[in-house]
């Protein structure tokens, strides 16, 4: 399918070249100018330090269900059959805290990713527009959609810059 539209675009740009020829275009990196904004980059820090300490407690939580596996895997044969009945009891509890707090703390992040991306989208959204003005560009295709493009054709970095400086 991506051959056909490839195929299909070069089709067209071979027909229109004349067409083409007056045309400035350019290409976006749409997912990288949001995520290199100023305002992405405080919202990592900011999310390290919210999420930080329950991310540590996480792996503690880990490191700890390990440690009672390898001793069971270790040990576990020579063991006496009420101790080892409790580190499997003691690892499964590890291993159900865990998956919950693991749970809790994906769904946490997830809604605070769509939180800032709710409230960067209409700056970006803002930044494109106005470099796209400013640019006079006719045709603008996102960066996944093209194979390779020369840095001059690239206005990633200007609506980075751009959107950094809307408030």
């Amino acid at each position: 399918m991506r051959k056909l539209t490839q195929l299909v675009l070069l089709a067209t740009v071979l027909v229109a070249s004349p067409a083409f020829a007056d045309m400035k275009i350019a290409v976006l990196n749409y997912q990288m100018a949001l995520l290199e904004s100023d305002a992405a980059k405080k919202y990592a820090v900011d999310a390290e330090k919210k999420f930080g300490p329950q991310l540590t407690k996480l792996k503690s939580l880990e490191s700890s269900a390990k440690g009672i596996q390898d001793r069971l895997v270790s040990g576990g044969d020579k063991m006496a059959q009420p101790e080892r009945e409790r580190l499997e009891l003691e690892f499964k509890q590890k291993a159900r805290d865990f998956q919950f707090q693991s749970k809790e703390l994906n769904e946490a992040k997830a809604v605070a990713d769509r939180e800032m991306l709710k409230q960067l989208k209409p700056k970006l959204d803002q930044a494109v527009e106005e470099v796209i003005k400013k640019g006079a560009f006719d045709l603008v295709f996102e960066r996944g959609a093209v194979i390779d493009v020369k840095p001059q054709y690239d206005v990633t970095r200007q609506v980075i810059e751009r959107m950094n400086q809307l408030k």
